[in-house]
């Protein structure tokens, strides 16, 4: 369905595009094989994206706005997987792995609100990276955020140890 300003149908904001697919094979061209439909719409880049679905009742907006929250919910994971460096959960339940993406969610969250607190201009997986190393060193990480070469403090208490050469 496409529509046009003087058509009985308005126009969808952002909508380009509503088309019902019809698959047929060559062979038995009688029987259709199948019902998809194809929405196009506009992007937030100005570009179009295009969505072939077999959800037929539901209204253009309704798929689309669907679908681009499943893609938001698909780069979530990319995130999570790229800075957390997670590959598979060792947990394979519902509950286990919901416990595994809720934590992996409060870190990225924590190493975000880092990433916004410091004055320097970090990237996200930079942060992760360097945070990784220094996670069992004793130092203020607000001061680290900003102060990336001093060394860290030493701790209450401990002094080097001296060695006697013989």
């Amino acid at each position: 369905m496409e529509w046009s300003s003087s058509g009985r149908r308005a126009r969808p904001r952002g909508m380009v595009r509503d088309e019902v697919l019809l698959l047929v094979r060559l062979e038995q061209r009688q029987k259709p094989e199948a019902l998809m439909r194809r929405i196009e719409v506009e992007g937030e880049d100005g570009g179009t994206v295009v969505f072939v679905t077999n959800h037929l009742r539901r209204s253009a907006a309704t798929v689309a706005a669907v679908y681009r929250g499943r893609w938001q919910i698909e780069l979530l994971l990319k995130a999570l997987k790229q800075t957390l460096r997670i590959k598979t959960f060792p947990g394979t339940s519902a509950n286990a792995v919901l416990i595994q993406i809720w934590t992996a969610w409060s870190a990225m969250l924590l190493v975000r609100c880092l990433q916004m607190r410091s004055r320097h201009g970090w990237n996200l997986s930079n942060l992760a990276a360097l945070l990784r190393q220094q996670l069992f060193v004793y130092r203020d990480f607000e001061r680290w955020l900003d102060h990336l070469s001093e060394p860290p403090p030493q701790p209450p208490g401990a002094e080097p140890l001296a060695f006697e050469w013989i």
